[in-house]
């Protein structure tokens, strides 16, 4: 049962193989066992999973079942879970109790998943390799020397070493598809606005957007089915119709042994420029090689603007980040320093001891490019190159059905290899930001290994609502290989 995929769990749940119940201690007695190693969950709700899987198990018996009632899950711990504890990542919220679901948790609970718990994550969503936890980083079930990228590690490390079958994540920068592409699972962002944002501590409102991580694009597209719809609360929400992303993962186009015939796949001459590892470069390559047999042909587009997406985000993520931050004051909610003299000196006091490092170098940051002076100079001008970044893959995608890529430059670096350097890891996120600043849809999905047997990702962009074919065209590919079926030793799986 650990290895099934979710149409397995499915069957399983129905023919009365198993137990919602069963299957919750299953995975639970799994997280207990090697989380100690991983550190991929913050909290564990062991008493609130096996509530929930009996009242799956309730569901299934009144012939009620949908395709994700019974099945366990577990939630980036970015998302408000109700009476459960929601931290960020940070010190300070480390002891705050959510007091309400956010929508993407209501709509999974009423698909009837069962939350085993929340997961691991840079605080307040900054990072590239959880690193940056208050809780301590997350670790690469592959090798548990190096990091399993961020900022959704945990979730990411979850499922890879089968801890859950499915969790949430969030996607700022690259935050669901660079930790896919280093833990070896498959991560989909979706289009800015398809999923709810209510109750999902902001990092950067913009670009934040909710995704899923699955062992297969299948797995992801029935987690996704259940993440997608409109929310009143959200003014970013996009009235669209209910999506079943896994009744559209019959082939894109043709038929019998060519499954992606009349696909154009779109190769951006900018991501396979210099930069990307040597292995990376080898395994994109047979990957495109693959897609061609499967039908597929491939076209050269261009995206002049992309290497200009690292330094317009790391304009527009901190100045948001320092508007929303600032609500994390010591006076409603979340960490307050014990001893102060005056309320200014209690704001001071609490904001140092209750952010961390890379929180309060981004804060600084968007203060700085925010203040009067230098609004126009930067703040402004990455909003210009925003709009041209996003032009760039406008023309790029009327040239071709999706563009295709590396989703990182390299394999996962060592734990702490890029700690006096944040500028460097920064450039880990090269292939992946400009999608956010567009606003596009993204998946990732594992296409080989590198040194040390550590995961490779290729990267899938579409145009606006493309999630069906992005799911789709990964899926063809995973018919054909066995990346994604491939499990770390590390957790006995």
């Amino acid at each position: 049962m650990i290895n099934a995929s979710l149409t397995a769990l499915r069957r399983a749940l129905d023919d009365k193989q198993i137990s919602s119940v069963e299957l919750a201690g299953l995975f639970l007695d799994r997280i207990e066992a090697h989380n100690p190693v991983l550190n991929a969950f913050i909290t564990i709700d062991r008493d609130g999973a096996l509530a929930a899987a009996g009242d799956a198990d309730a569901r299934i018996a009144r012939g009620a079942a949908g395709p994700l009632t019974g099945i366990p899950l577990a939630h980036k711990d970015v998302f408000c879970t109700e009476g459960v504890l929601t931290t960020c990542g940070s010190k300070m919220l480390a002891n705050f109790v959510s007091p309400y679901d956010a929508h993407v948790v209501t709509l999974i609970k009423a698909a009837g998943a069962v939350s085993l718990g929340k997961t691991n994550m840079d605080e307040f969503a900054m990072g590239s390799s959880n690193e940056n936890s208050h809780f301590g980083p997350a670790r690469n079930p592959w090798n548990t020397a190096h990091v399993p990228g961020g900022s959704s590690g945990g979730s990411a490390a979850a499922v890879a070493s089968r801890l859950v079958p499915i969790a949430t994540g969030t996607d700022t920068g690259g935050s669901v598809r660079q930790p896919a592409a280093f833990t070896g699972v498959t991560g989909i962002k979706p289009t800015y606005g398809v999923v709810s944002r209510y109750g999902m501590i902001a990092y950067a409102s913009s670009l934040d957007q909710g995704g899923a991580f699955g062992a297969s694009a299948e797995d992801c597209a029935l987690l996704l089915s259940a993440m997608t719809g409109f929310d009143a609360r959200d003014s970013t929400s996009l009235e669209r119709p209910p999506q079943d992303y896994a009744a559209a993962l019959a082939p894109v186009a043709g038929a019998g042994d060519k499954p992606l015939a009349g696909l154009r796949i779109g190769l951006p001459r900018e991501f396979f420029a210099e930069g990307m590892s040597d292995e990376v470069r080898a395994a994109v390559d047979a990957a495109l090689d693959q897609y061609r047999a499967l039908g597929a042909t491939t076209v050269e587009v261009s995206l002049p603007n992309a290497k200009l997406a690292i330094p317009a985000y790391y304009v527009i993520a901190p100045a948001e980040a320092s508007s929303n931050l600032s609500r994390f004051d010591g006076v409603r909610y979340g960490h307050r320093a014990a001893d102060y003299g005056d309320l200014n000196d209690m704001y001071c006091k609490s904001r140092a001891e209750g952010f961390g490092a890379e929180v309060k170098r981004r804060i600084l940051v968007g203060t700085y490019v925010l203040s009067h002076g230098y609004y126009d100079a930067y703040y402004l001008q990455a909003q210009k190159l925003r709009r041209l970044i996003a032009e760039d893959f406008r023309r790029a995608l009327g040239e071709c059905d999706v563009i295709a890529g590396p989703t990182t430059p390299t394999t996962a670096w060592a734990l702490g290899a890029m700690g006096d350097d944040p500028v460097q890891m920064y450039l880990a996120d090269i292939y992946t930001i400009a999608v956010n600043l567009a606003g596009l849809p993204g998946l990732s999905h594992p296409c080989g290994f590198g040194a040390g047997s550590l995961p490779i990702g290729l990267q899938l962009i579409g145009n606006y609502f493309a999630e069906g074919t992005l799911l789709a065209t990964a899926h063809q590919y995973q018919q054909a290989t066995d990346w994604h079926q491939r499990r770390p030793a590390v957790a006995g799986v």
